[in-house]
């Protein structure tokens, strides 16, 4: 179990990515009102054809002028990481540092800068980056966990066993590379059960790593490869403790306001209106979960109850969070048309029995109400009375709930 600290909204999204040439300066694809998508040097039959042919598509890639692409050339530290400048938007998580290595006027020192502050790529001890060096492919998939905060959630040292040569990986990239696997980015050619961890990363090699982290964040379809690795891992649950003073951001999609009398209390279920995910990247409560509550007294005014979370996936939790009490007032007069009144209104049984009641205008009591009370035996409260207060409500700014007891949520 662990406690989560913090919630965030985030998304990998995903943008151009240059293929680098040569060991001078990148050859970066360039803007073309159409996409290169084969290559004299990659068959239809070979094995990465169709993650190059997809990034290529997407305008991700590209070849080199003699038509080719070199999928078995090297690649770069520092072409790896104008890759990731290329490939990925992502807020910066820590300071820059100058590595004693790599120069501001280097082709790549804005990249390179990038990669590290994003949290893709690190140096090595003395502030060495080694910008020239070709890169591992361990180091590659320790990249992509890292940059997209994957966290392996089952057994690192089960899930690792699956590789023949899985004792050769890195202690630093055991966990990366776990939650590299649990998450399909690794693809093995020709052999899934062989990782050549410290193996030279290929151009091909990145780019079905790279297209994999693209279906791994829905950002583009599954290729049916048989060189993909795919492990079944045990399905243990995680429990997140959401804690008490999360908030919760909701909607009311059945009206633009909501109406009650400071007395009354009305049955009213919400929608969470985004993903509630941790630090991590977790996804805890998805948005379109329904939180099933009431409308009560409160303080001179009314305040939402949250009573029960139900998850997209059917999952019910009882849940203790309140809104702040809403005490904003309308006064309904006699005579007052109610054609503005209900309009894209949800009501209250005794907001609906009060506006028939003061307005004379019997047909809103059969309207259905919040709740779907019958309201025409309560209208006779408000007989003769010329007006009434009625709280109104913005479901979009005034129903934003606070957790008051922190409560566990279970994740698979």
């Amino acid at each position: 179990m662990f406690n989560l600290n913090s919630w965030k909204s985030k998304s990998a999204a995903f943008m151009a990515l240059g293929i680098t040439a040569g060991t001078v300066a990148p050859l970066v694809a360039p803007a073309p009102t159409f996409a290169q998508t084969s290559f004299n040097d990659v068959s239809s039959n070979y094995w990465a054809a169709p993650f190059i042919q997809e990034l290529a598509q997407r305008g991700i890639i590209a070849g080199f002028p003699d038509g080719s692409f070199r999928p078995d050339a090297p690649v770069t530290r520092s072409q790896y990481a104008a890759m990731i400048r290329k490939a990925f938007n992502k807020a910066q998580e820590r300071q820059p540092i100058n590595f004693v290595d790599v120069s501001r006027n280097y082709w790549a020192y804005s990249a390179i800068e990038e990669a590290y502050t994003t949290g893709f790529l690190s140096g090595y001890p003395g502030r060495v980056f080694r910008p020239n060096q070709n890169i591992p492919r361990e180091q590659v998939l320790v990249s992509l966990s890292n940059g997209l905060d994957y966290i392996a959630s089952g057994n690192v040292q089960s899930t690792l066993q699956y590789y023949n040569d899985g004792y050769d990986i890195s202690n630093y990239a055991r966990s990366p590379i776990a939650a590299a696997t649990e998450k399909q980015l690794v693809v093995n050619y020709p052999n899934t059960k062989f990782l050549n961890p410290k193996g030279v990363a290929s151009r091909a090699d990145v780019a079905a790593y790279i297209y994999q982290a693209l279906v791994s964040t829905n950002q583009a379809n599954s290729i049916n490869s048989p060189y993909i690795v795919a492990i079944n891992t045990p399905d243990v649950p995680t429990i997140v403790t959401i804690p008490e003073g999360t908030a919760l951001p909701v909607r009311y999609d059945k009206a633009e306001k909501i109406m009650v009398t400071k007395d009354e209390t009305a049955p009213l279920t919400l929608t969470i209106s985004q993903n509630v995910i941790t630090d991590t990247g977790s996804l805890v409560i998805p948005a379109g979960s329904r939180v099933v509550g009431k409308l009560q007294p409160a303080e001179g005014g009314s305040q939402f109850v949250a009573e029960k979370l139900v998850l997209t996936t059917g999952k019910e939790y009882n849940v203790n969070a309140t809104s702040e009490v809403i005490t904003k007032t309308e006064t309904i007069k006699k005579g007052t048309s109610t054609k503005g009144i209900i309009k894209n209104t949800a009501l209250g049984a005794g907001a609906a029995a009060a506006v028939a009641a003061v307005t004379g205008d019997r047909a809103v009591a059969t309207e259905e109400v919040l709740g779907g009370a019958a309201i025409g035996a309560i209208t006779g409260i408000f007989f003769n009375k010329k007006s009434v207060d009625l709280i109104v409500i913005d479901p979009d700014t005034d129903l934003e709930m606070t957790i008051a007891r922190s409560f566990d949520v279970s994740l698979r």
